[in-house]
């Protein structure tokens, strides 16, 4: 039986989406990863000094308790460490260890193999097409679900990939 939505960019959206995800929960749990684990330790590395949990729950754009069920598994990896940041123990403070810090390596990897995999049906201008259909839908979904959201923040600030000569 098919989709009664499945003509919708909507449903393609979501379905692609969903595929994605799950292909790349493959690739991750061949390097013991479950999916959204490589966000917190790719945003971790950019932060050497480590995070609080809601500077990193914010990054992530996810719940408190969501970014702290990620660091827990995380910690119980040996991939990230705790430390409390101030004297009253309230404000902890989560860093890449070094095993962390090895597996990016692998991370870079697994995110590369699947972008290769999704690039290698398009051709080039195809693909920067696709990139900036799908970053307008980000922005207007972000200003929708967030308007006082810093859409650079998700999207990143610089949109030179994506300004070719169509």
């Amino acid at each position: 039986m098919k989709h009664p939505a499945r003509k919708s960019v909507g449903f393609q959206l979501m379905l692609s989406a969903r595929l994605h995800r799950t292909r790349m929960a493959m690739l991750l749990g061949e390097i013991g990863l479950f999916p959204g684990q490589e966000q917190a330790l790719q945003v971790l590395a950019q932060n050497p000094d480590g995070m609080t949990m809601g500077d990193l729950s914010r990054t992530l754009h996810v719940r408190p308790p969501t970014a702290s069920k990620t660091v827990a598994r995380l910690s119980a990896q040996g991939l990230v460490e705790r430390a409390t940041a101030s004297a009253d123990g309230r404000v902890v403070r989560v860093r890449l260890s070094e095993a962390g810090r090895d597996k990016l390596a692998h991370i870079e990897a697994v995110t590369l193999d699947l972008e290769k995999e999704i690039v290698a049906l398009f051709e080039s201008k195809e693909a920067k097409r696709l990139r900036k259909a799908l970053r307008k839908i980000s922005r207007h979904l972000g200003e929708k679900v967030d308007p006082n959201a810093d859409s650079a923040d998700l999207l990143g600030d610089d949109d030179s990939d994506l300004d070719d000569d169509e």
